[in-house]
């Protein structure tokens, strides 16, 4: 569905009950919402904070504030429509001001046309986009011992989750083995307790846990007997990436009677707010999100990780920065509040991100170290590869193959598909016992209604030795995860191996005229892949990780800011789940999960930032992700440059030299970002300057959103201050200005730049001496050498005398004219 117009007041109306067309809206009115209310109104004195700080959300300032805004929402729907004909849903009063409401199309015309009304556009959907890390990243021995070791690592930083709820009995959560959990006095945040068991959902570790569902309810979309009316995890995916961030260290991952290793958060000591906005089959709704997203910067989160966007580009704003998302947390960030967003799944074609604003930290996917292979051995000597996490057979006996569809009980079970081996009832247990079950990869396994745990299971029921999956087409793009199980199995993923596995069991296995077999005589043995093996070209941008160049509009013309910010582990990544997730077929009743997405990175970034955020609890939002990214790495364990995941055009998966296209600024180094040296420091009214400045923006919708005129403006988009440097259309010369400030030691940078053949660059001063706490602009020039028709890359380097070592990216794509 579409992105649609979101003024500086939101509201949302729902579609009623009693009219059959009734719609969901999003409706945004006169009036400043709290972060930005200077005084004005006789009665209610100024409510805005100095800069980017924390507005304290229990004063009476604040609340009487906000129970004028309310009231104003619910006089306008009363004066113009009669009370049973409309549902308002949410008023958003922190953020933006405005509300959500279930109304039909002629109503929300009505509302258009009524005067304070700025917009009201219809809501649409979005989706979630979905252990070892802690040491790959090297957080036990160069970060978490800086904060008090891992049980004061990010401790009283509260992070708060917009995903789809929790599972708060999972052992990443409990608080039984831990040192007991002091209050936590700025955060103000309410617990729901579980309907069904009267129990609450908070545990000193866990200190938030709230629902948002009034317009999933309001659509019809709302199950309460799966998604759950309280903050429940029904899905398993907001579990998961609240343990990556934040979960207990030292967790055992065990699943069939094997240890995986022990799973820890990023900042196991901080604590976890819950806004579940998302549920299990239909993804969710903007107005629930927004509501949940108002509702945390209000209750005095510090981080908000979000594994959330929208499936396009919004195509009813002219820029995609006033996006639902990307405009309420512009005012996320005006309070103070760091947001990681995941860049989003798209890759690895460009253009493909759903994060689109400097002032959220978009966060790509990188495979780490570990990596997972098995392997079968045919009676003939010949070895395949494949991927696995199970057992093997026994090491010095080999077992006869049996096919599926070579054993089924009636030839009428076709209908049912049975070589998935999805269905144990239709195949004959007596020639599968004590043999290997060959399957087939079909197409259900790829939409979710076949699981290679199902696959298990069968083979379990029919006394089979193991199982072997064969994948015989595969469409480009697809991706192979290695799955746990009890059983010995094997997934066969190379489709060249697979015809090979086919044609030896055809070779071996004698059929009579009809084609019934006569006798099986193919063997194979299956290897263990249960022990990873640990790779220094990692990291590498996984496949499916979502790629720049950044976009300003729906038109897909190309921004003057890159996109995605950095790299994260997002690839097999073990993490908690709930028994009743349904996410992933194949974790079906499990308390852990190995899933990839950049789901799983965008927390990765949010508990590195809650590390950050407790050693320098009073830097901005901007200084957090400055730190990220200008001391993240471009370079491989190996020393060598960062690869990425692409398809090659026969399909199949090859490795090429990543771009900041694909990694932003690089992959992030925890321990040097505690210690950054200098730090690219913005704030809100930086961000407004940013968006006049976008050529052709309509001024209207800024306005709209921010209750700010264009009054300043900072030249171009590329002289705003961040750790980056992109110019999407570069004729003949153009000079960019950074600032830096020292938040170390006096110390002397010297200034180097690089830059691709085609275009010049240069950098001044050519060396700088910072005091603490100091300030000093830089200048870098960049000049069209050739056109070639694609960006050049380069980088910035600042080298300092105490040893630190400042780098930013240059992109610039030149042209004539």
């Amino acid at each position: 569905m579409r992105f649609l117009e979101f003024g500086c007041v939101l509201i949302v109306f729902f579609a009623l009950l009693v009219s059959g067309d009734a719609e969901i809206y999003i409706v945004t009115v006169e009036g400043e919402p709290i972060i930005s209310y200077t005084g004005g109104i006789d009665g209610f004195e100024a409510t805005a904070a100095e800069s980017d700080e924390k507005i304290d959300t229990a004063s009476e300032l604040v609340t009487s504030y906000a129970r004028h805004l309310e009231k104003k929402h619910d006089m306008l729907l009363g004066l113009l429509f009669e009370q049973g004909t409309y549902q308002k849903l949410y008023s958003y009063r922190h953020l933006i001001n405005g509300f959500a409401v279930h109304i039909s199309p002629e109503q929300a015309e009505t509302l258009r046309r009524a005067p304070g009304v700025k917009s009201v556009e219809r809501d649409w959907k979005v989706k979630r986009l979905t252990t070892h890390t802690p040491q790959f990243l090297g957080l036990p021995t160069g970060v978490w011992p800086t904060g008090g070791g891992f049980d004061r690592a990010g401790e009283d930083i509260v992070i708060g989750f917009v995903d789809s709820g929790i599972y708060p009995h999972h052992p990443s959560f409990a608080t039984q083995n831990t040192e007991p959990y002091g209050p936590v006095p700025k955060y103000r945040g309410k617990c729901e307790s579980d309907p069904d068991t009267k129990k609450n959902f908070c545990n000193g570790k866990i200190v938030g846990a709230q629902h948002f569902a009034h317009a999933a309810i309001a659509a019809g979309s709302f199950n309460p007997s799966i998604d759950f009316a309280s903050p429940l995890d029904g899905d398993g995916h907001g579990s998961h990436t609240a343990s990556i961030a934040a979960g207990n260290n030292g967790i055992p991952v065990r699943m069939h009677g094997h240890e995986f290793g022990r799973a820890s958060g990023m900042a196991p000591r901080a604590r976890i707010a819950v806004y579940k906005a998302l549920y299990r089959l239909f993804g969710g709704y903007v107005a629930d999100v927004v509501a949940a997203i108002d509702q945390a910067v209000y209750d005095g989160v510090d981080i908000l990780s979000l594994s959330v966007g929208p499936s396009s580009p919004p195509a009813a704003t002219k820029t995609t920065f006033l996006n639902p998302f990307d405009a309420t947390l512009l005012g996320a960030v005006k309070a103070g509040v760091f947001v990681a967003q995941a860049a989003g799944n798209g890759g690895p074609f460009p253009k493909t991100l759903v994060s689109y604003s400097p002032w959220i930290a978009s966060i790509a996917a990188a495979i780490d170290d570990r990596r997972y292979k098995n392997h079968l051995i045919l009676g003939n000597g010949k070895t395949l590869a494949g991927i696995g996490l199970s057992p093997s057979t026994h090491l010095n006996e080999t077992y006869t193959l049996v096919a599926a569809n070579d054993v089924l009980l009636d030839s009428s079970v076709m209908r049912y598909n049975p070589t998935d081996c999805q269905r144990p009832e239709l195949l004959n247990k007596n020639l599968i016992k004590g043999n290997i079950l060959l399957c087939g990869y079909s197409f259900n396994f790829v939409v979710g209604t076949a699981s290679v745990k199902k696959v298990s299971e069968t083979a379990k029921a029919l006394g089979a030795v193991g199982f072997v999956l064969c994948v015989e087409n595969v469409s480009p793009g697809t991706k192979f995860d290695p799955v746990p199980v009890g059983l010995p199995g094997i997934l066969i993923t190379d489709v060249s191996y697979s015809k090979e596995l086919i044609d030896y069991y055809n070779i071996t296995t004698p059929r009579d005229w009809t084609g019934r077999v006569k006798s099986f005589k193919g063997t194979g043995k299956i290897g263990d892949g249960l022990m990873p093996i640990l790779h220094k070209s990692a990291p590498q941008v996984a496949l499916f990780s979502a790629r720049g160049p950044n976009i300003k509009d729906f038109s897909f013309q190309e921004a003057d800011l890159l996109k995605p910010d950095i790299l994260a582990p997002g690839s097999l990544i073990w993490a908690a789940w709930c028994p009743n997730g349904t996410d992933e077929p194949n974790y079906v009743g499990e308390g852990f999960a190995m899933i990839s997405g950049t789901s799983m990175a965008a927390p990765h970034i949010a508990g590195i930032a809650a590390l950050i955020k407790q050693k320098h609890p009073h830097w901005s939002p901007a200084a957090i992700k400055s730190a990220l990214m200008t001391t993240s790495t471009t370079l491989d364990r190996a020393g060598n440059p960062l690869l990425a995941q692409q398809t090659s055009e026969s399909e199949a998966m090859k490795l090429v030299k990543a771009t900041p296209f694909d990694y932003g600024s690089g992959h992030v180094d925890p321990t040097a970002a505690l210690d950054p040296g200098l730090i690219f420091d913005a704030g809100y009214e930086d961000y407004l300057g940013f968006l006049c400045t976008i050529p052709n923006i309509d001024v209207h919708e800024i306005n709209n959103y921010t209750h700010t005129p264009c009054n300043t403006t900072i030249g171009k988009p590329s002289n705003l201050n961040t750790p980056s440097i992109t110019i999407s259309h570069l004729v003949r010369t153009q000079v960019v200005t950074r600032t830096v400030t020292n938040v170390a030691e006096e110390e002397t940078y010297v200034m180097t730049a690089r830059m691709e053949p085609a275009v010049a660059i240069e950098v001044s001063p050519p060396a700088m001496t910072i005091k603490a706490g100091a300030s000093q602009k830089f200048s870098v020039t960049l000049t069209v050498r050739s056109v070639t028709g694609t960006y050049s890359f380069g980088e910035v380097l600042m080298k300092g005398s105490r040893g630190h070592k400042v780098r930013i990216p240059v992109l610039a794509n030149g042209y004539r004219r």
